[in-house]
This record gives C-alpha cells, structure tokens and sequence, in this order.
C-alpha cells in the first residue's frame, strides 16, 4: 500500500498538507499555501519529485568511530 496526502486548514487561515506513510506515520507537512489549489499543486509536485530527487547532506562530517556505532545494541560494529 502506497502513502497518501491529506489536505487541510491550519488554523483556519492556511491550507497545507502532511504526507502519510502506509501505517499512517506522518512523514512530511508542508508548509502554507494561501488557497487549496496551490496546496494540491504542492501534492503534485511532490509526487512528481519525490521519486528522482537527490540527497543534500548538509550534516557535519562523522567521525569513523561515531559511524560505527550501533545504537540498536549499545555497541561498535566490527
């Protein structure tokens, strides 16, 4: 089963859009749109992005050690 998009009002003032994965985790929200059909706009060009976009790592370098640490077992991998 694929994820699916739900379309709503922020507060009333807004509308945006928060994707869903298929056990309903709330994966992405975008952010405001000032009518609903920008917001579906939005939903169409994730859905056509999503797919084929590149990864950005903006995070600072790792050390080796911080990399190969296993947190599920509290221990260094080998």
């Amino acid at each position: 089963m694929a994820g699916s998009f739900e379309l709503f009002r922020d507060g009333g003032i807004s509308f945006r859009f928060r994707l869903k994965g298929p056990d309903g985790t709330v994966v992405a929200v975008s952010g405001p749109f000032s009518d609903k059909v920008s917001a579906v706009e939005g939903i169409d060009a994730v859905r056509e992005c999503a797919g084929t976009g590149l990864i950005t790592d903006l995070c600072p370098p790792m050390s080796h050690e911080a990399m190969a640490f296993d947190p599920a077992s509290s221990t260094r991998a080998a």
